[in-house]
């Protein structure tokens, strides 16, 4: 498991003095409120960056940090992760997990059967759709509802699943 946690992306700076809107990667944009900093992958290393002010926007989090005060300090972090040491995250409910707690689990069917290893979620509306690359069918998205999810064991790393009818 991760010690650190996406929380955003910046997508693009807000008016020149130094504001970035952000596009949340957590299931509650609110909680940029409750955060003092956010750990910036520069590319080459993670900077803190202290919150000083957070708003909303459509979908997005405008957040602006102490110290960059102008748009010229920010615009080279376009498209960056904004991250969250694991002890700063929420605490989930039962049958919750973090993606990044997921990603790489070893999928097995319901009688045992090794079927693959899950790669990535892809949030949608509804319902979480999981990516499973399958040794035998290749890419298989399965719908993270618990009639497909049996059984996730983050100890043992795997995740167990029973395959609808159609899915394949």
């Amino acid at each position: 498991m991760e010690d650190l946690l996406k929380v955003g992306v910046i997508t693009t700076t807000h008016g020149v003095r130094g504001e970035v809107k952000v596009f949340p990667t957590t299931d509650d944009a609110e909680r940029f409120l409750e955060l003092e900093y956010v750990l910036l992958d520069t590319g080459r290393e993670l900077r803190r960056l202290d919150i000083k002010n957070v708003r909303f926007f459509k979908n997005l989090v405008i957040l602006k940090f102490d110290g960059i005060d102008n748009i010229n300090d920010i615009e080279k972090y376009k498209g960056k992760d904004l991250w969250i040491p694991r002890e700063e995250a929420q605490e989930l409910g039962e049958d919750e997990y973090y993606i990044a707690d997921l990603q790489g689990l070893n999928v097995v069917l319901e009688d045992g059967t090794e079927f693959g290893t899950l790669r990535d979620v892809m949030e949608t509306g509804a319902n979480d759709v999981y990516i499973i690359d399958s040794n035998e069918h290749g890419e298989v998205l399965l719908p993270a509802i618990k009639e497909c999810i049996l059984d996730v064991d983050l100890e043992k790393n795997t995740m167990t699943v029973h395959l609808m009818k159609g899915l394949l």
